[in-house]
């Protein structure tokens, strides 16, 4: 009897998707562009650290909204109500702490500041579960009544937070070893804007890491993608979205938190305020793409440093230029969920 052998080949490695630079090298060559027009090197440096400070405050707000509609299908126009609870707390709870504000050593201001963010965090994740639960879990799957139900809520939200505060402006002092700019040479980078854009960075690589090197982020998209597969394997799907909305009205507490400071004063309508710049973000990103967004906010502020330096009438239209700009350029955004990158 003759032997016979038999040959296996191992399956051919999936080509992997190649990462699209091109959003990038956008957003370098808008500094670059930027350059002549200003002509001092040390402003421009000054305004560009500004804005990508600005720009990463910006995404922590818009990444909450990402992750809920990218991952849930929910539009959440009330999105800014957590935006103005998290700062409303930051005022509360630094006027609380005024002996830690007012101290001279930096770590007992990181105390005060990372409590603030603590409490602006928990009280929109705990007011973004009741959101979910009473207006948004009617509502699935349809995206003009979360709209109109979702603006509702946050027009409830800010009249009540005009009961509790007050409609004029609340002013939120920055602590003490947070005040003022470090200098290099010339140029100029505030202690807090530096802050914000470590927090910001480590908000982008932790949304990441979640969502593509973790379990919990492979089952929310795979229940994203065939909900009854997922249950049916004996994952709830529900806590799991709760769970995402929690964290996306957390995010945005927390972005609410540090635009307060940033601005260092507060009103009730800053949520409404903020609504509008979050959505041209995301629409710039590419809806439901985290890393999109991160991209979209750098350039809006950008932008909106570079305009308000140039040519400050122009500087509130800057942003619907710039998405319409990148509209036509890409009508499904800089990173298409179809091949985003986060």
């Amino acid at each position: 009897m003759n032997a016979t052998t038999t040959t296996t080949t191992a399956p051919a490695a999936l080509p992997r998707e190649r990462f699209d630079v091109a959003p990038l090298a956008l957003l370098a060559g808008l500094a670059l562009l930027a350059l002549p027009l200003i002509g001092s090197p040390s402003s421009w440096a000054t305004l560009t650290l500004a804005g990508l400070a600005m720009g990463l405050i910006v995404f922590i707000m818009a990444s909450g909204l990402t992750l809920v509609f990218g991952l849930m299908d929910v539009l959440n126009f009330g999105h800014g109500l957590f935006i103005a609870l998290g700062a409303f707390m930051a005022t509360t709870v630094l006027a609380s702490l005024s002996g830690l504000v007012a101290s001279p050593n930096l770590g007992a201001n990181l105390l005060a500041v990372g409590a603030a963010c603590l409490v602006g965090m928990g009280m929109a994740g705990a007011v973004g579960l009741a959101f979910e639960r009473v207006l948004v879990r009617p509502v699935y799957g349809l995206h003009l009544k979360q709209i109109l139900i979702t603006m509702g809520g946050m027009i409830v939200g800010e009249e009540l937070l005009k009961m509790q505060y007050g409609a004029q402006l609340v002013p939120i002092t920055p602590p003490e070893g947070l005040r003022g700019a470090l200098l290099f040479g010339d140029v100029a980078l505030e202690r807090f804007r530096l802050l914000a854009m470590v927090v910001g960075l480590a908000v982008l690589v932790g949304l990441l890491w979640l969502l593509n090197r973790t379990k919990l982020g492979l089952l929310i998209r795979a229940g994203v993608q065939d909900r009854e597969m997922v249950e049916a394997l004996g994952y709830r799907i529900r806590r799991l979205f709760i769970g995402t909305f929690v964290a996306g009205s957390a995010l945005a507490g927390l972005g609410g938190v540090l635009w307060g400071l940033y601005q260092q004063g507060v009103t009730p309508q800053i949520g409404a305020q903020l609504n509008v710049l979050i959505f041209i973000v995301i629409i710039i990103g590419g809806l439901g793409s985290t890393f999109g967004s991160f991209v979209g906010a750098l350039l809006v502020g950008l932008v909106a440093n570079y305009t308000g330096f140039l040519a400050p009438k122009l500087a509130l239209f800057s942003n619907i230029a710039l998405m319409v700009a990148v509209l036509l350029w890409r009508p499904e955004g800089l990173y298409p969920v179809a091949r985003r990158a986060g």
